[in-house]
């Protein structure tokens, strides 16, 4: 193969992915707080009714789990907040292209 490969916004993405899950991740563990939990807290907010051993079952961690990680969805908050900041500083133009960005099978995303 002659020359650099083409660009692949796929690997590019997934690179920065990465980079930034290992700033979260430093970000949430003075909370006690892995991404996984994240998840669960951002669940918590979108369905404020839904039980702990629901969430817990769709988690797959215990019921004790997610009492504790709904416990710090403030302080959570704040962090997340903090590494949004600082990603939108960075890659601002990265920043607003990932509004438009859905997951499959998610109202506005690819089928």
């Amino acid at each position: 193969m002659s020359g650099p490969p083409p660009f692949s916004p796929t690997v590019a993405l997934l690179g920065t992915s990465r980079v930034w899950e290992a700033l979260l991740t430093e970000a949430l563990k003075p909370l006690g707080l892995t991404t996984r939990k994240l998840g669960l807290l951002g669940h918590i907010r979108r369905t404020p009714d839904i039980s702990f051993s629901e969430l817990a079952r769709h988690s797959g961690i215990t019921v004790q789990s997610a009492h504790g990680a709904a416990a710090l969805l403030d302080r959570a908050a704040v962090a997340v907040a903090e590494v949004d900041a600082r990603f939108v500083e960075q890659h601002p133009a990265l920043a607003e292209a990932l509004r438009d960005v859905r997951p499959p099978g998610k109202p506005g995303g690819p089928s």
